[in-house]
């Protein structure tokens, strides 16, 4: 493994190590992986933590490292391509308006055939909707997300 990739996974555990004691609470893995630009399913995430988790309900970094380094290098959950995401957004936005009111998404990601948790929906909105509205303007949206996976 790079040494770039282990500097990589270990600044985004620290990011949720409060403790400092090189340990994560199991309900932090799904910000952490996907801060690492893996996205996936919370089927496939659930597997990720049946890996790792200790029975203390913590996930230790040393356990931590090898599996999200074999993700990271076997190119796994990787993110949704921007054209996809685009037309994703514009099959929800059926008068073409070129938004989603924010109520409305919320919906979509609430009774979806994955449903999003409220602390998932809660943080895409913030990052989502536009600060002089309550829409997502969904082609700026998936162009800030895709400029801030290559970063």
């Amino acid at each position: 493994m790079r040494s770039a990739d282990h500097r990589r996974i270990n600044d985004a555990f620290q990011v949720f190590d409060h403790d400092l004691n090189n340990t994560v609470d199991v309900r932090e893995m799904g910000a952490i992986v996907r801060s690492l630009g893996c996205f996936p399913t919370e089927a496939e995430l659930l597997d990720i933590i049946d890996e790792v988790e200790e029975p203390t309900g913590f996930i230790c970094f040393e356990r931590f490292l090898p599996t999200m380094s074999k993700i990271l290098m076997e190119h796994k959950f990787s993110p949704i391509p921007e054209d996809m995401l685009l037309m994703a957004f514009e099959v929800l936005d059926q008068q073409k308006k070129g938004y989603l009111e924010s109520d409305e998404l919320t919906n979509y990601m609430r009774h979806g055939d994955e449903p999003f948790s409220q602390q998932e929906i809660e943080e895409m909105m913030s990052s989502a909707v536009g600060p002089d509205s309550n829409a997502v303007h969904y082609k700026d949206f998936v162009n800030k997300m895709v400029l801030d996976g290559q970063t």
